[in-house]
């Protein structure tokens, strides 16, 4: 589980070094309003977004089948498998097509 939204904003917010203050001044916020919102707030959609923005994030919603994906990518933990030409086999079956 990936915790709250409050929690990983808080998380995102100190892993950026951003002192409440700091984020809060970015983004148009007052300090009083801010430490409100991240000590379990019930923020506006709007506000969530400004906050997201300030830490250069997005908001998003993610099909649950995918959640797990999402956090290994976010901790590096994902491993795509590369493929040096992904259209070789295809071609090579169509050149092979060509020729019968």
């Amino acid at each position: 589980m990936h915790g709250s939204l409050l929690e990983q904003i808080k998380k995102r917010r100190k892993s950026r070094g951003l002192r409440q203050e700091d984020l809060a001044l970015s983004i148009g916020m007052s300090r009083q309003q801010f430490q409100r919102t991240e000590a379990g707030g019930n923020p506006r959609l709007d506000t969530l977004e400004l906050i997201a923005a300030g830490l250069q994030c997005e908001l998003l919603l993610v099909p649950r089948p995918l959640v797990d994906a999402v956090g290994q990518l976010e901790r590096g933990e994902l491993i795509y498998e590369t493929v040096e030409d992904p259209w070789g086999e295809f071609l090579a079956d169509c050149e092979d097509d060509d020729d019968g």
